[in-house]
Protein backbone atom coordinates (compact mmCIF):
# COMPACT_ATOMS: atom_id res chain seq x y z
CA UNK A 1 0.00 0.00 0.00
CA UNK A 2 2.73 2.53 0.91
CA UNK A 3 4.26 1.59 -2.90
CA UNK A 4 1.58 2.84 -4.51
CA UNK A 5 1.41 6.48 -2.62
CA UNK A 6 4.36 7.51 -3.80
CA UNK A 7 4.31 10.39 -6.03
CA UNK A 8 4.92 9.52 -9.59
CA UNK A 9 9.22 9.67 -10.25
CA UNK A 10 10.00 9.33 -14.04
CA UNK A 11 13.42 8.01 -12.73
CA UNK A 12 12.15 5.17 -10.72
CA UNK A 13 8.20 4.27 -11.59
CA UNK A 14 5.76 1.56 -9.98
CA UNK A 15 5.55 -0.61 -12.39
CA UNK A 16 2.76 -3.59 -11.51
CA UNK A 17 3.02 -6.73 -13.77
CA UNK A 18 1.15 -10.28 -13.95
CA UNK A 19 -0.14 -13.36 -15.71
CA UNK A 20 -2.78 -15.30 -16.84
CA UNK A 21 -3.73 -18.12 -19.42
CA UNK A 22 -6.38 -18.11 -21.93
CA UNK A 23 -7.55 -20.61 -24.08
CA UNK A 24 -7.30 -20.74 -27.74
CA UNK A 25 -11.02 -21.80 -28.74
CA UNK A 26 -11.85 -21.85 -32.49
CA UNK A 27 -15.41 -22.07 -33.79
CA UNK A 28 -16.37 -24.99 -35.74
CA UNK A 29 -19.17 -23.79 -37.32
CA UNK A 30 -19.46 -19.86 -38.77
CA UNK A 31 -21.88 -17.66 -36.17
CA UNK A 32 -24.63 -16.32 -37.67
CA UNK A 33 -24.96 -12.02 -37.53
CA UNK A 34 -27.52 -10.52 -35.95
CA UNK A 35 -30.47 -9.39 -38.56
CA UNK A 36 -33.45 -7.12 -38.35
CA UNK A 37 -35.62 -9.41 -35.65
CA UNK A 38 -33.33 -11.92 -35.19
CA UNK A 39 -30.47 -12.09 -32.82
CA UNK A 40 -26.86 -13.17 -33.43
CA UNK A 41 -26.29 -17.40 -32.91
CA UNK A 42 -23.52 -18.68 -32.02
CA UNK A 43 -23.15 -22.60 -32.12
CA UNK A 44 -22.24 -24.07 -28.87
CA UNK A 45 -19.67 -27.04 -30.81
CA UNK A 46 -16.12 -25.60 -30.33
CA UNK A 47 -12.22 -26.65 -30.94
CA UNK A 48 -9.64 -26.22 -28.64
CA UNK A 49 -6.93 -24.89 -29.87
CA UNK A 50 -4.08 -25.00 -26.94
CA UNK A 51 -3.63 -22.14 -24.50
CA UNK A 52 -1.76 -18.94 -24.87
CA UNK A 53 -0.49 -16.85 -22.33
CA UNK A 54 -0.85 -13.05 -21.33
CA UNK A 55 1.81 -10.41 -19.29
CA UNK A 56 0.39 -7.82 -18.37
CA UNK A 57 2.76 -4.99 -17.25
CA UNK A 58 0.74 -1.64 -16.18
CA UNK A 59 2.07 1.58 -14.98
CA UNK A 60 -0.47 2.94 -12.77
CA UNK A 61 0.12 6.54 -12.17
CA UNK A 62 0.81 7.03 -15.81
CA UNK A 63 -2.07 4.93 -17.43
CA UNK A 64 0.75 2.98 -19.77
CA UNK A 65 0.37 -0.34 -19.86
CA UNK A 66 2.39 -2.88 -22.25
CA UNK A 67 0.89 -6.74 -23.29
CA UNK A 68 2.79 -9.40 -24.87
CA UNK A 69 1.43 -13.01 -25.61
CA UNK A 70 3.42 -16.01 -25.26
CA UNK A 71 2.84 -19.92 -26.20
CA UNK A 72 4.40 -20.90 -22.39
CA UNK A 73 4.77 -19.82 -19.72
CA UNK A 74 8.31 -20.41 -18.67
CA UNK A 75 10.96 -19.11 -16.55
CA UNK A 76 12.73 -18.06 -20.26
CA UNK A 77 9.43 -16.37 -21.09
CA UNK A 78 9.46 -14.67 -17.79
CA UNK A 79 13.31 -13.24 -18.03
CA UNK A 80 12.36 -12.02 -21.78
CA UNK A 81 9.79 -9.88 -20.40
CA UNK A 82 12.14 -8.68 -17.29
CA UNK A 83 14.80 -7.53 -20.44
CA UNK A 84 11.98 -5.75 -22.12
CA UNK A 85 10.72 -3.62 -19.29
CA UNK A 86 14.16 -2.72 -18.47
CA UNK A 87 15.67 -2.22 -21.75
CA UNK A 88 12.36 -1.56 -24.27
CA UNK A 89 9.64 -0.08 -21.72
CA UNK A 90 12.10 2.07 -19.28
CA UNK A 91 15.85 2.26 -20.61
CA UNK A 92 16.57 5.35 -18.74
CA UNK A 93 14.70 4.26 -15.70
CA UNK A 94 17.22 4.48 -11.91
CA UNK A 95 15.65 1.96 -10.81
CA UNK A 96 12.07 0.01 -11.60
CA UNK A 97 9.88 -0.99 -8.65
CA UNK A 98 7.85 -3.80 -9.79
CA UNK A 99 4.91 -5.27 -7.99
CA UNK A 100 4.26 -8.63 -8.81
CA UNK A 101 3.30 -11.90 -6.91
CA UNK A 102 6.02 -14.92 -5.85
CA UNK A 103 5.92 -17.08 -8.72
CA UNK A 104 8.87 -19.78 -8.77
CA UNK A 105 9.19 -18.51 -11.84
CA UNK A 106 10.22 -14.85 -10.51
CA UNK A 107 13.47 -15.30 -9.58
CA UNK A 108 16.90 -14.54 -10.31
CA UNK A 109 17.41 -18.02 -11.42
CA UNK A 110 15.27 -17.53 -14.62
CA UNK A 111 17.37 -14.63 -15.48
CA UNK A 112 20.42 -16.66 -14.93
CA UNK A 113 19.16 -19.72 -16.73
CA UNK A 114 18.24 -17.14 -19.88
CA UNK A 115 21.15 -15.06 -20.06
CA UNK A 116 24.97 -15.02 -19.56
CA UNK A 117 25.87 -14.12 -15.93
CA UNK A 118 26.73 -10.25 -16.40
CA UNK A 119 23.93 -9.92 -18.43
CA UNK A 120 21.61 -11.44 -16.11
CA UNK A 121 22.89 -9.61 -13.09
CA UNK A 122 22.16 -6.08 -14.94
CA UNK A 123 19.02 -6.71 -15.71
CA UNK A 124 18.14 -8.02 -12.03
CA UNK A 125 20.01 -4.82 -10.98
CA UNK A 126 17.62 -2.54 -12.69
CA UNK A 127 14.73 -3.79 -10.33
CA UNK A 128 13.71 -3.60 -7.11
CA UNK A 129 11.04 -6.40 -6.54
CA UNK A 130 7.99 -5.89 -4.06
CA UNK A 131 6.11 -9.07 -3.76
CA UNK A 132 2.23 -9.10 -3.47
CA UNK A 133 1.48 -11.42 -0.24
CA UNK A 134 0.27 -14.81 0.04
CA UNK A 135 -3.49 -15.45 -0.95
CA UNK A 136 -3.54 -11.59 -1.92
CA UNK A 137 -2.34 -11.12 -5.26
CA UNK A 138 -5.32 -8.82 -6.04
CA UNK A 139 -3.44 -6.13 -4.37
CA UNK A 140 -1.29 -6.33 -7.92
CA UNK A 141 -2.87 -3.69 -9.94
CA UNK A 142 -2.13 -5.41 -12.84
CA UNK A 143 -4.36 -8.19 -12.03
CA UNK A 144 -7.77 -5.43 -12.39
CA UNK A 145 -5.91 -4.70 -15.63
CA UNK A 146 -6.28 -8.35 -16.82
CA UNK A 147 -9.78 -8.44 -15.69
CA UNK A 148 -10.07 -5.23 -18.07
CA UNK A 149 -8.63 -6.89 -20.98
CA UNK A 150 -10.46 -9.92 -20.61
CA UNK A 151 -13.45 -7.98 -20.27
CA UNK A 152 -13.54 -5.65 -22.94
CA UNK A 153 -10.76 -7.38 -25.71
CA UNK A 154 -11.10 -11.18 -25.09
CA UNK A 155 -14.73 -12.32 -23.64
CA UNK A 156 -14.94 -14.20 -27.14
CA UNK A 157 -14.03 -17.20 -28.95
CA UNK A 158 -10.29 -17.08 -30.47
CA UNK A 159 -8.94 -19.38 -32.32
CA UNK A 160 -4.63 -18.50 -33.04
CA UNK A 161 -2.56 -16.69 -30.89
CA UNK A 162 -1.90 -14.39 -34.02
CA UNK A 163 -5.17 -12.99 -34.08
CA UNK A 164 -5.37 -12.53 -30.23
CA UNK A 165 -2.29 -10.80 -30.03
CA UNK A 166 -3.69 -8.49 -33.32
CA UNK A 167 -6.74 -7.92 -30.51
CA UNK A 168 -4.71 -6.95 -27.80
CA UNK A 169 -2.45 -4.75 -29.59
CA UNK A 170 -5.29 -2.95 -30.61
CA UNK A 171 -7.28 -2.90 -27.43
CA UNK A 172 -3.65 -1.90 -26.12
CA UNK A 173 -2.85 1.09 -28.06
CA UNK A 174 -7.11 2.67 -27.49
CA UNK A 175 -6.48 2.54 -23.85
CA UNK A 176 -3.31 4.06 -23.88
CA UNK A 177 -3.96 6.92 -25.94
CA UNK A 178 -7.20 7.52 -23.59
CA UNK A 179 -4.70 7.20 -20.78
CA UNK A 180 -7.11 5.06 -18.75
CA UNK A 181 -5.85 4.80 -14.78
CA UNK A 182 -7.30 2.32 -12.41
CA UNK A 183 -9.00 4.10 -9.68
CA UNK A 184 -7.30 2.32 -6.52
CA UNK A 185 -8.76 3.13 -3.11
CA UNK A 186 -7.39 0.42 -1.02
CA UNK A 187 -5.88 1.91 1.89
CA UNK A 188 -3.88 0.43 4.76
CA UNK A 189 -6.68 0.64 7.17
CA UNK A 190 -7.97 -1.66 5.38
CA UNK A 191 -5.27 -3.86 4.02
CA UNK A 192 -5.30 -3.97 8.15
CA UNK A 193 -8.94 -5.05 8.43
CA UNK A 194 -9.22 -6.99 5.21
CA UNK A 195 -6.11 -8.87 5.64
CA UNK A 196 -6.09 -8.84 9.80
CA UNK A 197 -5.39 -13.42 9.36
CA UNK A 198 -1.79 -12.24 7.38
CA UNK A 199 -0.85 -9.99 10.57
CA UNK A 200 0.98 -11.15 13.26
CA UNK A 201 -0.92 -11.39 16.79
CA UNK A 202 0.76 -10.83 20.14
CA UNK A 203 -1.24 -12.88 22.86
CA UNK A 204 -1.68 -12.11 26.29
Amino acid sequence: MDVYKMPYNEAIPVVCMDESPKQLIKETRLPEERKPGIDAREDFEYERCGVANIFMVNEPLTGKRFVSVTETKTKKDWAMLMKDIADKHYPTAEKIRLVSDNLSTHKPAALYDTFKPEEAKRIWDRFEFIHTPKHGSWLNMAEIELNVLMRQCLNRRIGDIETMTNEINAWQQDRNNKEAKINWQFTNDKARVKLKRLYPTISD
